[in-house]
């Protein structure tokens, strides 16, 4: 357990960050659940795929070239 105060603020900013990562990575499987599940050729699904996956791109929750991958693999599946 967190002794000093400063240690006490950075496990609550942590919990926080935590909670937020996890709520953006979430939505990004649940974004992409939803293409593979779409009709072929629906834009919709496939934009808010990328939405998702370029917010976790800039929140640092992916890397640059993860987010790539995960895109191409996107567009890959909606195509089939």
């Amino acid at each position: 357990m967190a002794i000093t105060k400063g240690a006490k603020k950075a496990l609550r900013q942590s919990a926080r960050k935590q909670a937020m990562n996890r709520t953006r990575k979430d939505a990004m499987r649940e974004a992409t659940k939803a293409v593979r599940t779409a009709p072929k050729g629906d834009k919709a699904a496939l934009a808010a795929a990328y939405k998702a996956i370029d917010k976790a791109l800039k929140r640092g929750i992916l890397k640059k070239n993860t987010a790539a991958r995960r895109k191409a693999k996107v567009a890959k599946a909606l195509a089939k």
